[in-house]
């Protein structure tokens, strides 16, 4: 019977795991904010580990690049804790990637959110409830 996952995905899943929890509880630099691990993927061979990390509380890209850059370079230190913790031939390289799409999609979000606001202000200026659009939809659907 074939397994369901690879050996890279486990191996993958099992380095999010730890090392979100060795971030949060032995990297003490005061310019590193919550970090997020969005993904990791090891090549095939399990010698390098691309990282993708965003961070809460960076106003901008650039704080959020530099604080990737702060982890690459304690990138020796948590592969040292990793190897301590996992019982693995070799432990991957590690090379920390900011990855923006988590704050692309929340300013997408609060974009589509302020869309709508707008748009349900303007129906109750005009005089049309917010939901009419939708009740006139399902009354066209409900005659066919």
């Amino acid at each position: 019977m074939p397994r369901e996952f690879t050996r890279n995905d486990r191996v993958s899943d099992a380095l999010q795991r730890e090392l979100a929890e060795l971030i949060r509880d032995e990297v003490r630099d005061p310019r590193l904010t919550m970090v997020n691990i969005l993904a990791v993927e090891v090549n095939r061979d399990l010698s390098n580990a691309k990282v993708y990390v965003s961070f809460v509380g960076t106003d901008s890209e650039d704080e959020s690049k530099e604080a990737a850059g702060v982890l690459n370079g304690a990138a020796g230190f948590l592969r040292s804790l990793l190897a301590k913790r996992m019982q693995m031939r070799t432990t991957p390289r590690l090379h920390f990637i900011y990855d923006p799409s988590s704050k692309r999609g929340q300013d997408l979000s609060a974009l589509i959110d302020s869309a709508v606001s707008t748009d349900n202000s303007r129906r109750l200026d005009s005089g049309i409830s917010p939901d009419s659009s939708a009740d006139s939809s399902s009354d066209l659907s409900e005659e066919d």
